[in-house]
């Protein structure tokens, strides 16, 4: 499988191909040890390949790290192209975990999600626009093109310009099923990353925009939004009082048999171990959620 270029961003840590991503790993071995994914005399060894989700940067780039520290003879790749690819990629045998910010849909057969973490879809606005709060139905109405200019929902005079993800993007695909605007969004741009719309709200004074609450680090001229006077924060994620939130998953294809580093990575992502990581990269883990 072709190894990806992105930038992968965890715990403060930036990685910009695999090779480089392996070796912070083993750099790190000497810290990571509060976040035991194994025995350090583990006979675990060979690759395991990502490939799927942009929103999983940060929580998939501190479970490698941590994994691979624990088990130095384990490389494990991770090719960040976006859900639906990650699910086509688990589906036809191209990569060991598919990784999807989304669940997968009727027609996405012979396959298994695994709940890793849940996300908030935070709303965020440039802070010159002057709004800080909206509802659900102005958010679908602004996306859609019913409201054109922030002065309609309290903000200053300026013509709204949407920004948002590709097509296929579990982001995109969370957000417009829970806001109810599925193929109707008027985008003046659609972005490849979350990063990348983090950025133009950033740099827009007239911008909104959707990012993965665990891709938001006090970027800058970016107000993120409370949604009917809700927070997107951890708690409201858990307890479900936050309305757009989704998923991150794990996919495996049913026909597969995972080799043993490939299921040992998987069953320490799932564990209470992994929890503090997940945390640390602005994720809800799904250990927390069932308790």
């Amino acid at each position: 499988m072709k190894i990806g270029n992105r930038a992968v961003a965890s715990m403060g840590i930036v990685s910009t191909s695999a090779v480089a991503f392996a070796l912070i790993a083993l750099l790190l071995s000497g810290c990571a040890s509060s976040y035991p994914s194994g025995d350090a005399s583990s006979s675990l060894s060979g690759t395991v390949s990502l490939n799927g989700s942009t929103s999983m940067e940060r929580v998939v780039g501190g479970l490698a790290e941590a994994f691979m520290s624990e088990n130095p003879d384990v490389t494990i790749t991770y090719d960040a192209t976006g859900s639906g690819t990650g699910i086509e990629c688990a589906s036809n045998g191209t990569c060991d975990i598919g990784l999807a910010s989304r669940d997968l849909s009727d027609s996405e057969t012979g396959l298994t999600a695994i709940p890793v973490a849940l996300d908030g879809i935070a709303v965020i606005v440039n802070e010159e626009c002057g709004v800080s709060d909206l509802s659900l139905e102005q958010v679908a109405a602004i996306f859609t093109g019913e409201v054109t200019n922030w002065s309609d929902v309290g903000g200053a005079d300026l013509a709204i310009s949407c920004i948002g993800r590709e097509r296929g993007s579990g982001t995109r695909d969370g957000f417009e099923s829970i806001t109810g605007t599925d193929d109707a969004c008027v985008l003046e741009q659609e972005l490849t990353s979350t990063g990348a719309v983090i950025t133009a709200v950033s740099s827009s004074p007239n911008a909104i925009g959707y990012a993965s609450l665990s891709s938001l680090n006090g970027q800058e001229n970016v107000v993120t939004l409370t949604i009917d006077g809700v927070a997107c924060t951890e708690q409201t994620i858990l307890e479900g009082s936050y309305p757009i939130r989704r998923p991150f998953n794990f996919v495996i294809a049913e026909s597969a048999e995972l080799s043993p580093d490939a299921q040992a990575f998987v069953d320490f992502a799932t564990s209470p171990e992994a929890e503090g990581l997940i945390r640390e990269a602005g994720a809800v883990p799904v250990v927390a959620a069932v308790e």
